[in-house]
Parts: C-alpha cells; sequence; structure tokens
C-alpha cells in the first residue's frame, strides 16, 4: 500500500503525461506482479464496485471523531470528496501499511458478504494503521469510487516502456473482459497469445471534433464523408461460431442485443465489424433516447424488441478471415466491407454510405441538413488512413452540427467537487410556464474559473434558501444553454429532457423574464425531438 499510495500521490500531483508515465514505470519497475495487475485494473475501469456503503463509512467516522453529523457533512462539501474527508478525520500515525495492494484487496472483496460489524472492525483498523496518503486510497478502494486522471493510453505507454513491447500490443492486451481474480500478469501481457480468447474486441479508434473550416485540412479528393449516427459505437465479433457484442466502454452488451446473435453463420468466423448500433424502425433511426431505455432494461423483453428494434450502421472491418485488417488504408478495408455486404445479407446490417460532394461548400450544405437526415452532423476520414488506438488527430474529424440553443433563468445552484469544492459550479436551469420557473436541465461546464467565481459571489449573496448542500437562488441571471438533442422525458417536470447540455454563455443582455418558455421546449421537440 505504501508504494500504491506514493504512486497515486505522484501522479495526482502532475499534470504532464510524461511525469505520470515515468512514475507509472518506476512502479511497475518495483511492485510484485499481482500489484501491478490490480493496478491496470483500477486504473482501466475493471475495479470492484461499491464494496462498503458510503452511509456506513460515515457513521463509522462521526462515531471515531464524536463529532455532529452537520458539521462533518459541512466539512465534507468543504473538502469535496468523501474519501478525502475520511483521511483528513482518521487518527493520526507515521505508521505505514504492512498489506500489498493485491492483500488489500481480496480483502475488502472478501467483507463484502461479512455483516456490517465485521465489515466495521477491519476498516477501524486500517484508518488507525495507515498513512494520511493511504488511507485515502484506501477509503477510494472500499467505495469503488477510485478515478484518477491517467487514461488508458497512458496506461498503455508506461506499461508499452516497461515491458518493451509495442503500444498497439499492449492496448489489445488489455481489452476485452478479464478479471484481476482470475488472470495472472503474464497471462494478461507477456504470453504471445496472453490471455487472447475468441471475445477479446480491438482499441477503439476515436475522431476529434473539427474546430477549423474543412478547406484547412486539405483536398476533398483526400477524404470520404459520411454521417455521424447518434447511437452506441459498438464492436461485432464473430469468431469461431460465437457472436459477441462490445461498446466502446469496453463492456460485453451481447445480451443486450440478442438480434444480432442471427449473424452467426450469416458473416464469416473471423469477422469483426465497427459501428454504430441504433434503434431502427420503419426504414428510419429512432431517437438515442429510446434506445437508451431499451439499454437501461435488465431484462430485453419481446416488447423492447419490437418498440425498439435495432441494426448497426457499420463503417469499418477490423478483421476478416482472421486476419487483422487494421494496418491495410480505409480505402482497402471498405473494399472489404463492400465484398462482405456483397456476398453475406442481413438485415440486422447497414452498410455506412459516403456522402458524395464535390466541394466543402457542398459538404457544408449537406451537413447543415443533418437533424433532417437523423444524424449529428459528418464524419471525415483519409482514405489512406489506418485504423489507430484511442483518439489520434489528422486522419478521422468528426463534424457536428451546431447545437440546439435555449436561453434559462439559473435557480439551484451545488457546490462542485475536486477543486471546485469552494465553489457552487453545479447549477439546475429553469424556463418559464406562464408566471412559473419550471426546471428542465443541470449543467456544470462551459464557463470560465473567472466566470465561476463573479457567479459563485452572486450565489452566496442571493442565497433564498438551503436544501443540504443545495441553494436556492433569487432567478435573475439568465444563460444560455446548448444541447445536442431533445426528447420527451416523464421523468422530467418540464416533460422534456436534453442532451449533453452545457452552458455557451451568461446572457447578460436579458434579464430573467426574456428566457425561453416551456412552450419554447416543447415546438423545439415538435421540430428536432425523438
Amino acid at each position: 500500500m505504501k508504494q500504491f499510495a506514493s504512486l497515486f500521490r505522484s501522479v495526482d500531483e502532475t499534470t504532464k503525461t510524461t511525469n505520470k508515465i515515468n512514475a507509472l514505470v518506476a512502479y511497475f519497475e518495483k511492485a510484485n506482479h499481482q500489484d501491478k495487475l490490480w493496478l491496470i485494473a483500477l486504473f482501466t475501469g475493471k475495479r470492484p464496485k461499491g464494496l462498503i456503503k458510503n452511509s456506513l463509512l460515515k457513521e463509522w467516522i462521526i462515531e471515531l471523531n464524536n463529532i455532529p453529523y452537520w458539521l462533518f457533512e459541512q466539512s465534507y462539501h468543504i473538502v469535496g470528496d468523501l474519501a478525502e474527508t475520511i483521511a483528513l478525520l482518521s487518527p493520526k500515525t507515521e505508521q505505514s501499511s504492512s498489506y500489498s495492494l493485491t492483500e488489500v484487496i481480496q480483502k475488502i472483496i472478501a467483507l463484502k458478504k461479512e455483516p456490517d460489524e465485521t465489515k466495521k472492525g477491519y476498516v477501524l483498523n486500517q484508518w488507525s494503521s495507515m498513512t494520511k496518503d493511504e488511507v485515502f486510497v484506501f477509503n477510494k478502494l472500499i467505495t469503488g469510487g477510485f478515478r484518477i486522471g491517467i487514461s488508458q493510453k497512458t496506461i498503455t505507454k508506461a506499461l508499452a516502456k516497461h515491458l518493451k513491447i509495442e503500444e498497439n500490443t499492449i492496448a489489445h492486451r488489455l481489452m476485452g473482459n478479464w478479471d484481476p481474480s482470475t488472470t495472472s500478469f503474464d497471462e494478461l501481457l507477456l504470453s504471445e497469445n496472453s490471455a487472447d480468447n475468441d471475445s477479446r474486441p480491438y482499441p477503439f479508434y476515436l475522431a476529434y471534433a473539427l474546430e477549423q473550416e474543412p478547406e484547412e485540412i486539405g483536398n476533398t479528393e483526400d477524404w470520404i464523408a459520411e454521417k455521424k449516427w447518434d447511437g452506441i459505437r459498438g464492436q461485432i465479433i464473430i469468431r469461431n461460431n460465437e457472436l459477441y457484442v462490445w461498446s466502446r466502454g469496453e463492456e460485453l452488451v451481447t445480451d443486450k442485443f440478442p438480434e444480432f446473435k442471427e449473424l452467426i453463420g450469416v458473416i464469416p468466423n473471423g469477422t469483426v465489424l465497427d459501428g454504430e448500433i441504433i434503434g431502427y424502425k420503419q426504414n428510419a433511426p429512432l431517437g438515442f433516447n429510446k434506445l437508451q431505455k431499451r439499454i437501461a432494461r435488465k431484462n430485453i423483453t419481446k416488447q423492447i424488441l419490437e418498440d425498439v428494434p435495432v441494426k448497426m450502421i457499420v463503417y469499418d472491418v477490423l478483421e476478416f478471415v482472421n486476419k487483422d485488417r487494421r494496418e491495410q488504408p480505409l480505402i482497402g478495408r471498405k473494399k472489404i466491407l463492400k465484398l462482405i455486404f456483397q456476398n453475406y445479407t442481413s438485415n440486422k446490417l447497414i452498410l455506412s454510405r459516403k456522402i458524395n460532394f464535390k466541394t466543402w461548400s457542398d459538404l457544408k450544405t449537406i451537413r447543415a441538413k443533418s437533424r433532417e437526415l437523423h444524424c449529428e452532423g459528418i464524419m471525415l476520414k483519409k482514405k489512406n488512413s489506418i485504423y489507430q488506438v484511442g483518439r489520434k488527430k489528422g486522419d478521422w474529424w468528426k463534424w457536428k452540427i451546431e447545437p440546439l440553443v435555449i436561453d434559462a433563468v439559473l435557480i439551484y445552484a451545488m457546490r462542485g467537487h475536486g477543486r471546485r469544492a469552494n465553489l457552487y459550479t453545479d447549477y439546475t436551469f429553469a424556463v418559464w410556464d406562464n408566471e412559473k420557473l419550471v426546471t428542465f436541465c443541470k449543467a456544470y461546464s462551459g464557463l470560465t474559473d473567472v466566470e465561476l467565481k463573479e457567479i459563485d459571489k452572486f450565489i452566496k449573496k442571493n442565497t433564498i434558501e438551503r436544501f443540504g448542500p443545495v441553494r436556492s437562488v433569487k432567478p435573475l441571471l439568465v444563460f444560455e444553454i446548448a444541447f445536442e438533442g431533445i426528447a420527451k422525458s416523464s421523468r422530467h417536470k418540464s416533460g422534456i429532457a436534453v442532451r449533453f447540455p452545457r452552458i455557451n454563455r451568461q446572457r447578460l443582455d436579458k434579464k430573467a423574464k426574456e428566457a425561453n418558455t416551456i412552450q419554447d421546449l416543447h415546438d423545439m421537440l415538435t421540430v428536432y425531438g425523438g
């Protein structure tokens, strides 16, 4: 734990990727293989989930310090992180834990089914026998809230440097449904077919948002343009007469999409397709909100399959006849896709068609009609591009349409987290319904640090009521809220749900009474809603 806590502090105190990589390599050089494996799991999202309830941890630390609940809650809201708050209140000791990272995690997992008193005894003992840094990371482990500013790409680079293996090879070996409790470090990363299995996907290649004019990226003849669909990015894998479906978030979602099972025997073995899974009915895409409702269900019933059938719009092939095709140029991979669709027909797959255009001006005109075409904009891909790992600039761009916007009034605020823990930065916005304000979304991104500090001052001076961590404020400030999509919702007071809301700007030129109305939102829903 001492080594792990030291690493955590090192990477948490720097924003430079090189420093993070060097700290990780130093850890890998010293740690045993099992500790390395658990570190990889923790930093790539395979951490144990919620092993001990936060409410119990609060109860135990409050009892240990003999302080009132309200004081702990106020402290927690100021600090902004439960694990750190408990670490600050834990008994002070310079003694380091004698347990390894693996031993601590295995013990925590074993405690999951034990009674609360047994859990309490173990946790209190650890709090009193670890340094503050160790208690902090220990708390992160037991709450399942282990998050740190290290991307999987950074882990991949550090492992490649440590093991002297190509980054692409490491990235591929880290993919899939491996479990640190049942897989060894050697099996995962050092064997030639290290823990490889038929279900393993490839790392996804991601596009950057196009922020410059398209003319700046080169000649039109060097690029392929396709519609950008609003669904779930996924890979369909068919190997040895078995089918697997993976989401971009490295989640195995085969059971969520039983329709694709019929592809076995239709698409040849040794094929991996990359594309967008969308709700699709009556020859048209369904809104993302309908697909989201479907994937949120634990059980996929016959009724759900009828209400929200799905298809994959396929735009790339990563493997064909058991051969990795990622190093082939895009135009070569497109030829393979064309061959697949000519020889193997299925109504569950749709081949992504390129958009015909001669000039960038032509494409701008087409992009402007994206919502009418049921898409989010345009994808631009260089014809000779290979399929890379992660997000890279230069070869793939997403050129999304301009967002929908609405002017809304700030009515509630909460403190942020981390470095924003002392500022009110999480906001709830409302629009007018006659003489009444009705909430319709929350947003917390889009403003500069200077703007956030000014708004924080306003909130503290204009608070009407307090509801725990939430403050109700005088409805005076108007903001332009941008969002990607709009849909009906029975869960919101407004009857409206918006997708990816963020703050575009503060409307200093508008008074609260000039903000938009609920009718404006419903009119927008009629035109653009799903």
